[in-house]
């Protein structure tokens, strides 16, 4: 099936899922659409279950199979909708906050990893599940980042302060690179351990030791936000020097698809350059570069894609269901899961802000808020669709979509509740 098929299909299906949302259900547009997709898999489920020999089924998981979801979303729609999110970021929020984002962002990450890495060992242990160690810290690696997609749909829809929105944006839109890292190290190091099949490498070709982790961590990281600052700085000097907005609303998607394709070249993260260039286009660039016609335009258009790719993503993330294989164990280790998750998340939230409460005042219920407003979503999908063959891939995978599924349908439809608790 054609690209053009395959993309015609899902945005027609969105549009409908998308309308049905609008129309009746008149939820968060994310939760919205994964419901109805989820219940119309559930559906599809129940008919083969029924009457077995109708093809509808096997139709349509032929037609899922031949979508590649991590590369879909990871190099495809990824660098798109952080750039979007990104451009309404208010940098002087971000900078009067970097420390609690930094720390949340990366120290915050590294603790929720190893967290869910040692409980989930624990966990599919008592169940007679096999796991390895650094599988589960795979695990913990891809399930810990709150997913900036899944975060920035329910922000808008909340009136939350600025400074606590400032920090689950910023968090949110950093830490899934540095999520990507870590998780490519992991790999490594389980392929390193004949756990996969290419052999052990990170990018490069470099054997992965605890200091090759480290490098490889500062250089992806540290690298994209510098390539992302680079090419906003030359975007922004491209702009300056015109006003027309069809040709600098252009350059913005040279910026992301240029940007993010060029750190991939070169072994950068390519969220982290998108996100740190996005900033400083919807600041630097909105304030010194823009007519009110041309920002205009930009905001509007980044808009209109942002929720176009939101509704595809999500539509994909509750049709995923059909291609999943679990069994009875499984599905209770994915419901055990979301208890280890949100508990992780938890810790990994009190402990940087508790070694800051000396330094700044923060928002009553601040841990709270963080630790239900951390959604998880598309990336961390993606992330496990994209292990090689080890043993434990389907129990990682069952895993994350149960948690996933938790996350967008019950967080994400309760967060304004527990927001309106601790704010008024």
């Amino acid at each position: 099936m054609s690209l053009f098929t395959v993309s015609a299909i899902l945005l027609t299906l969105a549009a409908l899922f998308g309308t049905l949302n609008s129309r009746w259900l008149k939820l968060n547009p994310a939760v919205g659409l994964l419901l109805i997709s989820l219940t119309s898999s559930l559906g599809v489920m129940l008919i083969h279950w029924l009457w077995p020999g109708f093809a509808l089924d096997a139709s349509i998981r032929g037609f899922l199979r031949g979508i590649d979801f991590n590369a879909a979303l990871m190099h495809g729609m990824l660098g798109f909708l952080l750039f979007a999110g990104a451009l309404h970021a208010d940098l002087d929020y971000f900078l009067q906050r970097r420390l609690s984002i930094g720390l949340l962002a990366t120290v915050g990450l590294l603790i929720s990893t190893a967290l869910v890495g040692v409980m989930a060992k624990l966990l599919f242990g008592a169940l007679g599940l096999e796991a390895s160690w650094l599988a589960c810290l795979v695990f913990g690696a891809l399930i810990s980042p709150t997913d900036p997609i899944a975060v920035m749909g329910t922000l808008k829809s909340l009136h939350a302060p600025p400074a606590l929105e400032a920090k689950i944006a910023g968090e949110s839109l950093f830490n899934d690179g540095v999520a990507v890292v870590v998780f490519t190290g992991l790999v490594a190091l389980i392929e390193s351990h004949g756990g996969g099949a290419s052999g052990g490498h990170g990018h490069g070709g470099e054997a992965l030791g605890p200091m090759g982790l480290i490098w490889l961590f500062l250089r992806e990281a540290g690298g994209g936000a510098l390539l992302g600052l680079a090419a906003g700085y030359v975007t922004y000097r491209l702009m300056l020097a015109i006003d027309d907005y069809k040709v600098e609303v252009m350059l913005s998607l040279a910026l992301v698809m240029g940007g993010y394709s060029l750190a991939g070249a070169l072994h950068l993260s390519g969220p982290i350059a998108v996100v740190t260039a996005g900033i400083f286009i919807g600041n630097r660039g909105r304030a010194l570069a823009m007519s009110e016609t041309v920002a205009d335009y930009l905001e509007k258009f980044w808009e209109l894609l942002d929720e176009i790719l939101n509704a595809v993503l999500f539509l994909l993330i509750g049709v995923e269901v059909l291609l999943l294989s679990f069994s009875a164990r499984s599905a209770l280790a994915g419901l055990a899961c979301i208890a280890i998750v949100l508990l992780a998340r938890l810790v990994s939230v009190a402990l940087p802000i508790g070694l800051l409460r000396s330094r700044r005042i923060f928002n009553r219920g601040v841990v709270r808020i963080l630790t239900w407003a951390g959604l998880r979503g598309g990336i961390s999908v993606a992330l496990a669709l994209s292990l090689p063959p080890i043993p434990e891939k389907s129990l990682i995978l069952t895993c994350t979509y149960v948690v996933v599924l938790f996350s967008i349908l019950v967080q994400g439809m309760t967060v304004g509740r527990v927001l309106r608790r601790y704010i008024q």
